[in-house]
């Protein structure tokens, strides 16, 4: 009886430890395509005058990558999440319904932001920023920058309360969006600069944006080059 008891026993363990290690290797897989990013900073070296004295639209790029620092900050001051209790993002929201989506395009792909986990989870394999390029009217930057961040938007979030309204409120927050990205690339030593001309349809063609969301503006980013 006793060695039916100890052998169960062992069996027993035997397939916790499988299914911890099944389990383990579920969250590892799970890491790796959600990229975890860095945490964001909140103290930099420049002041906000500083920044705002010399932003610039950088139309030349070298083409090294961005780290995942620097995405990560860039994703941040976009999007990210300002104050863990409230909920609340780095730049403002009517009725903080938070219609805005963010996603980033580089060579290896392209990848969508998730402010309340701050990861970026692949969306598409593969470079399409020769695709966005042709979607703005074949400005070279867009294809040549080591990032392009588009922003979308699914209106129906804030048309929900605000009615006719919430096209206006929307474009306002892609503004307080974008802007915040354009100068935290220059507190990085990055240069970027705002594309609003392209062709929507191609843009969400290009992206595989889900049928509810609006692209709304592109920047690429990168280091710029002399």
């Amino acid at each position: 009886m006793t060695g039916n008891i100890c052998t169960s026993t062992v069996a027993s363990l035997g397939v916790i430890a499988v299914l911890a290690f099944a389990l383990v290797c579920l969250a590892a897989s799970m890491s790796q395509r959600a990229g975890a990013l860095p945490p964001p900073a909140l103290k930099g070296g420049k002041s906000l005058e500083e920044v705002l004295a010399t932003r610039r639209s950088v139309r030349r790029f070298e083409p090294t990558p961005l780290t995942a620092q620097q995405l990560g900050q860039l994703c941040w001051a976009a999007q990210g999440i300002s104050d863990p209790r409230e909920r609340f993002r780095t730049c403002p929201s009517a009725g903080a319904l938070y219609p805005l989506e963010l996603y980033v395009a580089t060579a290896e792909g392209v990848s969508h932001y998730v402010p309340a986990t701050h990861t970026l989870e692949r969306h598409l394999d593969g470079d399409v920023r020769p695709a966005l390029q042709r979607a703005a009217l074949g400005q070279p930057y867009v294809g040549q920058a080591p990032a392009v961040f588009a922003i979308a938007a699914v209106a129906e979030r804030t048309e929900r309360k605000y009615g006719q309204r919430a096209a206006r409120y929307v474009h306002m927050e892609v503004g307080h969006a974008g802007q915040n990205l354009l100068l935290q690339a220059v507190a990085l030593g990055l240069g970027a600069v705002p594309v609003g001309a392209f062709d929507d349809s191609a843009v969400a063609q290009a992206l595989h944006l889900p049928a509810e969301q609006a692209a709304l503006y592109l920047i690429p980013v990168g280091e710029p080059r002399p």
